[in-house]
């Protein structure tokens, strides 16, 4: 008798593949034994069936890598615990190196693997062949060795979690199509099924492929396409079942063994997209159409590893479509446009590895309101604007997928769907020398060339100093001893306004924003943790108006955050007006004395000191100006309506003529903030970090009488102390290059890992910055009481550790 639809549900799980299998297995195990999972058609029928099935752990986030070990300790119990087996085998993974940029590169991903607790092995040439015997190692450099990485069946794994789910009383149905979702006034109410309709206020979406078109009926943005993946599968031909699985980066190509034969695959520079105009009708089960022309590039790189693969017959080439995403990182959370609407999709050929971390943290986020932990790599919130465009997104994803296996360089930039979003300036930037990153779709100059030096402005990478060291270095002088523009306009800005503005606000902001009106507050958001969600600069421009600006990259997350925690009841609304407004930063000690000779407004130190907002007024344009600095130094963001732009920037690009003023770039602003100590939200703080524990406490209003979400945590960590806490680490070899995630030692004992890392050219030394953890607790005697030692790519290097700024410790520059 087949089971009954039922009428009501906690949550129901769009999509039977491994993703949302396992999501409803970890929801049964959290207690919400009432949800339910719909599938189309057949239980891992979309692409969980065609996975390749590689289990790697180590990526570039702390988290990330984590929630792929929990993955592996998952797949480790589960035939235990359901009676079904997974194919589960930790046989461990090779990673190659063929040149010294590559062998540097696993070099750094070693130490970056030591610290975040992994085991991770360097390997001579023979050594890697000792374990991998099928291979040649004529071009090897060096290998290194994740004893604890493995592979596993995907449909195995996703049966087993299905059963699993079932055991918790979680009700699952296939054959089951999903046609609708009844949403009234913002409020998800059911969803509507050909067998039925089901009463329910959550709705989690792992259709993989199938989710943007899904998702977009209901106004949600989920960045991802489908695009063509092959690999072969060989006859069996005596491979032994204990053979690591092996990642050959420089010859684009990946390996396992499978009964006895191999399974090999690569990620080729001409991917194809799948599916432009949408997928097929019926479409499971099903495989595409090989296309060995266009795998033959793939397979001359692997002949050339395993010779033997040329005389063994092949069963399958398989060409699978996959979803991919534009930043190679899958997406998982709480979709900003709809309450209630969870999203696990865009995988990117590496959701077998990721399904049990994925879920369990999808679940919880479902279950508790917040993910159990930072998970910003893979936060949907991390998308904007140009992610609503399917042709944007389709060819920034197409790049992404072909450098799956290329060179990982720090700085790296993307070149697809570029420009896309401009400043008004961008013409006159590019015209001086302007190089561009690109950041949420924004061009953004990092460094200018010396044109008259004939210096290209164009990245050159590299893991050492990159080509624009000493362009950077430049820049970062001119705002020591003279004044620069930084064109910031990308910066997110919001107004909050309303009778209830301050209300609203003051239980949102840990600091205090009840100020008057023409104050400026740099303030964190926190969660009831006291972890910090949000960290920005707040203006008061009127009673009951608030601008709020903070990075560009969290313009969703930010607004997201806001808009979600005004109390209800209260009259506050939040618009983004970023598009309205062009933003010039105006640094370094001439910059007053600039600004003087293009505005009749006071602007000395009495009339506009540090931390107030003014209108200015430029040559007939009306400027907001924020008496504040991201660089260290007396400054002002001037905040212009977009029609103002060029000329309020003609007028002071020749007014600062005789004070050295010259555009800067954000190489410049990290540099400088490098050396302040100035902290960057995404990498040294964030949702799983206090202002506690990041030495940001003294902007936080715990001696004020005024509740705030979060301050009960604060105030049990004054009381009680904390565990970790923030430090900035100088190697005592100023050429050593910093790049962040290099592990911490005190006392010969690992303690942490840099958070950040860069050069500080007043200083003339690298400077990183990382928590310092101990059990037992950290206070300041104890992190200056220890001796500290850095892992840079296996080498150990001895450094100073600081907890106050580098540069200007008093503050005297910037209140000058």
């Amino acid at each position: 008798m087949t089971k009954a639809l039922p009428k009501t549900a906690k949550a129901v799980v769009i999509g039977g593949g491994i993703i949302g299998c396992s999501t409803a297995y970890h929801l049964g195990k959290l207690g919400w034994t009432d949800t339910v999972l719909l599938e189309r058609k057949k239980l891992t029928s979309g692409t969980t069936f065609h996975a390749a099935g590689l289990v790697g752990q180590l990526r570039t986030s702390a988290n990330i890598t984590q929630l792929l070990g929990y993955s592996v300790d998952l797949y480790k119990r589960l035939e235990t615990e359901t009676g079904l087996g997974t194919g589960w085998k930790m046989n461990g993974g090779l990673r190659l190196a063929c040149n010294e940029e590559r062998w540097t590169e696993v070099k750094r991903q070693a130490t970056t693997a030591q610290s975040f607790g992994l085991e991770m092995q360097l390997l001579t040439p023979q050594e890697a062949f000792d374990l991998w015997p099928l291979m040649t190692i004529d071009d090897l450099v060096g290998a290194a060795f994740l004893p604890t990485d493995g592979q596993a069946n995907p449909s195995d794994i996703t049966q087993a979690l299905a059963k699993g789910a079932r055991i918790s009383g979680v009700s699952i149905f296939e054959d089951t199509e999903v046609l609708d979702l009844d949403i009234d006034k913002g409020k998800i109410r059911a969803v509507m099924t050909a067998e039925g309709r089901i009463e329910c206020e959550r709705v989690v979406v792992c259709a993989g492929q199938w989710t943007r078109a899904f998702a977009a009926r209901f106004g949600v943005n989920v960045p991802l396409v489908s695009v063509e993946h092959q690999y072969t599968i060989t006859e069996s031909f005596g491979v032994p079942s204990n053979l690591p699985t092996l990642r050959d980066p420089d010859r684009l190509t990946y390996y396992k063994e499978e009964v006895g034969g191999i399974v090999m695959g690569g990620y080729e520079p001409n991917p194809i997209a799948w599916a432009k105009d949408g997928i097929p009708q019926g479409f499971h089960y099903t495989l595409l159409d090989s296309n060995f022309e266009h795998f033959e590039q793939i397979m001359e790189q692997a002949l050339g590893r395993v010779p033997a693969l040329e005389n063994v017959g092949v069963k399958q080439l398989l060409n699978g479509p996959e979803s991919f995403t534009p930043d190679g990182n899958f997406i998982l959370g709480e979709a900003p446009e709809l309450k209630n609407f969870f999203v696990g999709a865009g995988f990117n050929a590496f959701g077998i590895a990721s399904a049990g971390g994925a879920g369990m943290a999808l679940a919880e986020w479902v279950a508790k309101g917040e993910p159990p932990y930072d998970l910003w790599p893979v936060d949907i919130r991390r998308f904007g604007r140009p992610h609503f465009d399917t042709d944007w997104v389709r060819t920034r994803t197409l790049e992404a997928y072909g450098k799956h296996y290329t060179m990982a360089w720090p700085f790296e930039e993307h070149s697809s769907g570029r420009p896309c979003r401009k400043s008004p300036l961008y013409d006159r930037l590019k015209a001086q020398g302007a190089c561009f990153g690109e950041k949420l779709g924004w061009e953004r100059p990092n460094w200018f060339a010396d044109l008259f030096a004939n210096e290209e402005p164009k990245d050159i990478y590299s893991y050492a100093r990159q080509n624009w060291f000493e362009a950077a270095g430049r820049e970062h002088k001119a705002v020591r001893e003279a004044a620069v523009i930084f064109d910031q306009t990308s910066f997110a800005k919001f107004v909050l306004k309303g009778s209830d503005a301050e209300a609203a606000l003051s239980w949102m902001a840990s600091n205090d924003v009840a100020r008057p009106v023409g104050s400026l507050i740099y303030t964190q958001m926190l969660n009831d943790r006291g972890g910090i969600e949000c960290d920005l600069t707040v203006a008061r421009i009127t009673e009951n108006e608030y601008y709020i600006v903070t990075g560009t990259g969290f313009a969703t997350h930010d607004f997201d955050w806001i808009a979600r925690n005004i109390p209800a009841g209260m009259h506050a609304e939040l618009v983004d007006v970023t598009s309205a407004y062009c933003v010039l930063s105006l640094m370094g000690p001439n910059s007053r004395a600039v600004l003087e000779k293009v505005t009749g407004s006071d602007v000395s130190n009495a009339a506009f000191p540090f931390g107030r907002v003014r209108t200015i007024g430029i040559s007939g344009c009306p400027v907001r100006a924020l008496r504040i600095t991201y660089v260290g130094e007396l400054g002002y963001e001037l905040h212009i309506p977009v029609e103002y732009a060029t000329t309020v920037y003609d007028v002071l690009m020749a007014a600062g003529g005789e004070f050295g003023l010259v555009n800067a770039g954000y190489r410049a602003i990290e540099s400088c903030r490098l050396e302040k100590g100035y902290r960057a939200w995404g990498s040294d703080i964030g949702p799983d970090h206090t202002p506690v524990e990041a030495g940001l406490g003294w902007a936080v209003k715990i001696r004020k009488n005024i509740p705030f979400r979060g301050r009960e945590a604060i105030e049990r960590q004054l009381k009680e102390g904390v565990k970790k806490r923030l430090a900035c680490f100088i190697p005592d070899d100023p050429d050593t290059v910093l790049l962040g995630r290099e592990t911490i030692y005190r006392d010969g004992k690992r303690v942490g890992w840099l958070s950040s890392g860069g050069f500080g050219y007043t200083l003339g030394k690298a400077i990183g910055y990382g928590y310092v953890r101990n059990a037992g607790g950290v206070t300041e005697d104890f992190i200056l009481s220890g001796s500290y030692e850095l892992d840079v790519a296996r080498e150990r290097i001895p450094c100073k550790v600081s907890l106050a700024p580098l540069y200007d410790p008093g503050m005297a520059r910037v209140k000058a």
